[in-house]
């Protein structure tokens, strides 16, 4: 009987900054990422969070914003409508980087929480490259992944209720690369934690 080999993932954190609440209407300002590490049959080897990264930020594809989403970020709308990368560019460049870090492995995005980044990301490959390097389920959620392994409901799951080793000592500055690097560390550390209880 012969064994299926299973392909190694590659972890890819993403994070991105947006002006409103979903793609379409709004626009993703700014992606960035970065190489979290890499799993297959022997386990998980994290990466060095700053050695593999992207970051590009974009022309807005509306008018609309919501204030509030795009003072978190600090952009300037006006000045991305002018200098920004056109969305099909910045997307293409991320597909190539994405499959050139990854090698013979299926790269996996991971976001905390991935839902709102995979969201603003998907819709926005689909919509200007016509596909994505993940597929359409290629996520991590890491607040999920916390929740699993400590043994809580989900919604009872933020950075406040996590023991202080698992989290980064990076600051989070709301800027797409310093996020998505910060977000490397606590993921490695989430992937290599037995849970509560074990000796550290």
């Amino acid at each position: 009987m012969s064994v299926r080999r299973v392909k190694p993932s590659l972890y890819i954190s993403v994070d991105i900054e947006a002006d409103g609440p979903i793609p379409g209407p709004y626009s993703l300002l700014s992606l960035g990422a970065a190489v979290a590490g890499r799993q297959d049959a022997d386990g998980f080897t994290a990466a060095d969070p700053a050695r593999q990264t992207f970051y590009r930020e974009l022309r807005p594809i509306s008018e609309e914003f919501v204030p509030e989403a795009l003072a978190v970020s600090g952009l300037d709308r006006k000045l991305l409508a002018e200098k920004g990368l056109e969305p099909s560019l910045a997307l293409a460049q991320f597909t190539r980087w994405v499959r050139e870090v990854s090698g013979d492995a299926q790269p996996v995005m991971c976001g905390y929480p991935a839902s709102y980044d995979w969201t603003f990301l998907y819709w926005y490959l689909i919509r200007f490259t016509g596909e994505s390097p993940f597929g359409h389920s290629g996520c991590l959620d890491m607040k999920t992944l916390y929740a699993t392994k400590a043994g809580l409901p989900l919604r009872a799951v933020g950075k406040r209720t996590m023991p202080s080793h698992l989290l980064s000592k990076r600051p989070h500055t709301h800027h797409a690369l310093d996020d998505a690097v910060e977000q490397v560390e606590l993921f490695a550390n989430l992937m290599v934690w037995p849970g509560p209880g074990a000796p550290r």
